[in-house]
């Protein structure tokens, strides 16, 4: 058990790492992040590899790649909620 003057201050977080980390357009990256964690469970649940994931979402294999690591620059939130719609899955 820690005793008092070890102990560490705990802030409870937003719910946004981006805003608690005081980012700009914090938002955006959050729904980004969100997106694309659900993009890269669709890629997975149809086990496709990056070239196949290409074709659907009618990019090349390299942005497939950035989208995979969650390189998100380049992407917009609509163009990722189209790629969602591509998978077949709602927005």
């Amino acid at each position: 058990m820690a005793n008092r003057k070890n102990s560490v201050a705990v802030e409870p977080g937003s719910g946004n790492v981006f805003a608690d980390l005081g980012l700009p357009d914090s938002v955006e990256f959050d729904t980004k992040v969100r997106l694309a964690i659900e993009i890269v469970r669709a890629l997975d649940d149809r086990d496709l590899s990056q070239i196949a994931a290409a074709k659907v979402l009618g990019i090349n294999q390299p942005k497939v790649s950035a989208l995979r690591r969650y390189k998100l620059k380049g992407f917009s939130v609509e163009r990722l909620m189209t790629f969602l719609t591509a998978l077949g899955r709602d927005v």
